[in-house]
């Protein structure tokens, strides 16, 4: 068995007095896309932002690459930040900087590459994640929802990261839409080689690109497996998850 490129022990994290995640247990390994999901209040985007170093943990441990944070150097951190990148919910683009300007950004503050290459490499991230070049002189506010995730998705792709993080990826989208971006996400994962952690509440997505799914209750990863699997479970919480009309609706398609 390879090294799980994250491996989440006994992770406690604790928020105005209230435990939100009780000695949780999750690993995801290299190269896959897994998902994170649960019922509203279950701790999904907790343990996002705790996996980002955005908030204390109480107890246990997060390993990247076989190796504890707090066993890390700041040098050591510094460069672990700058192998993943981060596509937040609504995007999170600068709205007084132009389209290339943002996904410019990190490659400015993290690299010290002339202002010709930075350019360059911002123009092909645009491209790969199917924007023209015309795009790269408007401002987000000129774009649509959509072309919007995408410059995000570009930015998150800037330094050429081995993990990407998924904020609801497809959330606000139109149907149509959400699908073409969960093709995009498909396609850079088994291009790129890309390991993927998502939250998202959307099934389409779930059946569509996910290779595991951890579906969070009570603090802890209730069950981990594939869309059959979990769709197939006998736990009430995750039966009534996946087995509502609208999931049987995007079982049926997949």
């Amino acid at each position: 068995m390879t090294t799980p490129i994250i491996e989440i022990q006994r992770l406690t994290i604790q928020l105005g007095g209230k435990t939100i995640l009780n000695h949780l247990d999750l690993s995801i390994q290299r190269g896959e896309v897994l998902a994170i999901v649960g019922g509203s209040g279950s701790g999904k985007s907790t343990l996002l932002r705790a996996i980002l170093c955005l908030i204390p943990i109480a107890s246990g441990t997060i390993k990247f690459f076989g190796k504890a944070n707090h066993h890390r150097s700041e040098t050591e951190f510094t460069k672990l930040c700058q192998s993943w990148g981060v596509l937040f919910q609504q995007g999170a683009l600068f709205s007084s900087l132009t389209v290339l300007q943002n996904i410019e950004f990190p490659l400015h503050e993290y690299t010290d590459l002339d202002a010709k290459t930075i350019t360059e490499i911002a123009l092909l991230k645009l491209k790969l994640v199917g924007l023209n070049a015309d795009a790269a002189y408007k401002f987000p506010s000129e774009l649509s929802g959509g072309m919007q995730k995408r410059v995000a998705l570009a930015r998150a792709l800037a330094l050429d990261p081995a993990l990407l993080f998924l904020d609801e990826p497809t959330a606000g989208l139109d149907p149509v839409a959400a699908n073409s971006f969960d093709e995009l996400i498909l396609n850079l994962q088994q291009t790129l080689g890309l390991s993927i952690i998502m939250v998202t509440h959307d099934l389409d997505t779930l059946w569509h690109i996910t290779n595991r799914v951890a579906f969070l209750a009570e603090g802890k990863v209730l069950e981990v497996g594939n869309m059959q699997e979990l769709a197939q479970s006998e736990q009430a919480a995750i039966k009534n998850y996946f087995n509502g009309p609208r999931g049987r609706a995007a079982k049926e398609q997949y």
